[in-house]
């Protein structure tokens, strides 16, 4: 059974923040500025993001599950549409609010409506789309007449100066080796806060556009590559990892920010083009027979403009070069959004005057956590 994406909505909390104010709103380390911010956001090229935080006081604004509910309430799909309406509800996070109820159920639980089937599906960026396949399974197979998806993230809760401690052995010479920023001090002037929501139905909408799903690809390396991105827990030198449970294994002084998001910089730069471009795209160009020329629209989701020349040339090399003008990204004015960031990419294009009948749009979405990336083809019916 096909199955329609009918609309689509975002909700990005609070004004948004450019570069001159953000460490007004996350804080100062130790108060000490930052000494790595100018070439990080040198390099991803955000220029604005949006931060669950009041800028004056620094307290949360919304919670993980209210920034979800949010965007559901935002859906449109057709005259007399209620949020009561939704059939099964699935929602991807990062990190919800709490370590259980799951995410879905409290997004579930904000938006007060009457039972359905509720799905939290976890992981970083790719979580988004494993709670989208699931709605597109669920309706595909005859589960469900309609299903709404939701992805949402508050990184901002874990990037405030309280999450971190102040170092002295960053390296002075990034503007030779920008690699060398992608630390957890990157990660503060890299992520931020939205969510994106996508209603799902077996029928097209009846006037204007919709988007067909024909196919989406899941496809994970992390039976082969260790851990990159993480949070509470410590990893150790042989790749292994120590998670926030197990106290008596962990250095008391890596105890007191077990909750900082990490990353592996140096496995990272190794690893994700190769696994994101040359195995999981070759692997889908392969089982899809697909042609760069058929491709109307690219939308990736990449996280820093550091990754888009990386990504591009990779794709020229194997025979699958796509041209910029075909590329679409909001991460510039939406900032990293995560999970919900393709969400917010789709929404924006299938809201503009660009798309026309019989497009095809490729969405790519890669995550750095343990190496694993999606690839869904969407058509303009």
């Amino acid at each position: 059974m096909d199955v329609y994406i009918n609309d689509l909505a975002i909700f990005l909390p609070n004004d948004p923040i450019n570069n001159e104010e953000i460490e007004n709103v996350l804080g100062k380390i130790n108060n000490i500025r930052s000494r790595v911010k100018r070439i990080v956001l040198k390099n991803n090229k955000i220029e604005t993001r949006y931060y669950a935080i009041d800028p004056k006081t620094g307290r949360l604004t919304h919670s993980n599950a209210q920034v979800a509910a949010e965007a559901v309430r935002k859906l449109n799909p057709y005259d007399n549409f209620s949020v009561n309406d939704i059939e099964c509800l699935c929602c991807g996070t990062t990190c919800g609010d709490l370590l259980f109820p799951g995410h879905g159920l409290m997004v579930l639980g904000e938006l007060g409506i009457p039972a359905c089937e509720a799905v939290t599906t976890h992981g970083i960026c790719i979580s988004g789309m494993t709670a989208f396949k699931y709605a597109y399974m669920n309706v595909a197979s005859g589960m469900s007449d309609n299903a709404v998806a939701a992805a949402s993230e508050t990184a901002s809760s874990f990037m405030r100066s309280q999450f971190f401690s102040a170092r002295d052995d960053l390296d002075t010479d990034l503007e030779r080796k920008p690699m060398l920023a992608f630390d957890a001090d990157f990660l503060r002037w890299m992520l931020s806060d939205g969510a994106g929501a996508a209603f799902l139905s077996n029928k097209q909408n009846e006037k204007g556009f919709s988007l067909r799903v024909d196919w989406i690809e899941n496809i994970s390396y992390a039976g082969q590559l260790d851990t990159c991105q993480y949070g509470g827990g410590v990893k150790n030198p042989d790749g292994s990892m120590v998670g926030w449970r197990d106290t008596e294994s962990i250095d008391p002084q890596q105890m007191k920010h077990i909750m900082a998001v990490k990353q592996d910089i140096k496995h990272l730069d190794k690893w994700i083009v190769q696994t994101a471009i040359d195995r999981a795209l070759v692997r889908v160009i392969d089982k899809h027979h697909l042609k760069p020329e058929d491709i109307d629209w690219y939308l990736p989701h990449y996280s820093s403009g550091y990754f888009r020349d990386k990504f591009y040339d990779r794709m020229k090399e194997i025979g699958f070069e796509i041209p910029y003008e075909k590329w679409f990204t909001n991460l510039y004015t939406k900032g990293n959004t995560g999970s919900a960031a393709i969400y917010i990419i789709i929404e924006e294009i299938f809201k503009s005057d660009r798309l026309q009948k019989g497009q095809k749009l490729l969405c790519f979405i890669p995550e750095s956590g343990r190496f694993s990336h999606c690839y869904m083809m969407l058509s303009v019916v």
